[in-house]
């Protein structure tokens, strides 16, 4: 099984935890590239294209014109499942996980990143601002950053699966928007999270982030016989809906 998660817009400033274990980003070419060219953008140009405040704009530039591509741990990169401080982080609670289920999690979860393109959980970062959707003309072939990873984030995922494995996705749609389900050689599945308010099931999105980390910390915690076991879950009091729900989207309300 894989788990897809999407970053997160919030960085920790200091690292909450390390462990000696750490890995390096596979797409070490094509994430030079994109940085390449984002050295070369002024704070101005940054606020422009990624609707940040000036500080945000002043930060990142300074980021990027220090970046280099990580190799080991230090005071500014830290491994990825430490650095993102969004919601869905705080339901995963990566740093509450042991030495094993860290592992496990090495093996099954997958970041989604718009520089990074896929990071493990070990895998070194250093803290950066780049949205997988963002209006971003990388060049000439590549229109935005959809175009510009393609296939590779798909190919990458087949190249790890094997037969009769199931990705779960829990990225936000932003991210899952990069992986082509109809090219990949597994199937997935994407939980949707719903909550009863004023007489019907809504997404209520902070909600919903927390529930994904929730769920992809119990599918490492918690080996399933079967993909089917996970319409069991109930954590945090969600229920499977099957009225809700379709072949590839499973929905939980409570």
């Amino acid at each position: 099984m894989k788990i897809l998660l999407s970053p997160a817009k919030s960085l920790h400033s200091a690292c909450p935890v390390q462990v000696d274990k750490y890995s390096i980003p596979c797409f070490q070419k094509e994430t030079t590239q994109l940085v390449s060219k984002l050295k070369r953008l002024k704070p101005t140009k940054l606020i422009e294209l990624m609707h940040i405040s000036s500080d945000l704009a002043e930060l990142n530039a300074q980021r990027y014109s220090s970046w280099e591509f990580p190799t080991a741990l230090t005071d500014s990169v830290f491994q990825s499942v430490f650095t993102f401080n969004g919601e869905a982080y705080r339901g995963l609670s990566a740093e509450t996980l042991t030495t094993e289920e860290l592992n496990k999690a090495q093996e099954k979860l997958r970041i989604l990143s718009g520089l990074y393109g896929i990071l493990k959980p070990l895998d070194l970062m250093f803290p950066y601002r780049l949205e997988m959707g963002t209006k971003w003309e990388v060049s000439s072939k590549s229109k935005n950053l959809y175009a510009f990873w393609g296939d590779k984030l798909t190919s990458h995922l087949n190249k790890e699966s094997e037969k009769g494995e199931v990705i779960v996705n829990l990225a936000s749609t932003e991210y899952a928007k990069a992986i082509h389900p109809k090219k990949l050689h597994v199937d997935m599945i994407t939980p949707i999270f719903k909550e009863y308010k004023n007489g019907e099931y809504k997404t209520v999105m902070m909600y919903a982030k927390h529930a994904r980390g929730k769920m992809a910390r119990y599918l490492i915690q918690n080996e399933l016989e079967s993909i089917d076991q996970l319409k069991l879950y109930s954590e945090d009091r969600y229920q499977f809906d099957e009225n809700l729900s379709s072949e590839r989207e499973w929905v939980y309300v409570r």
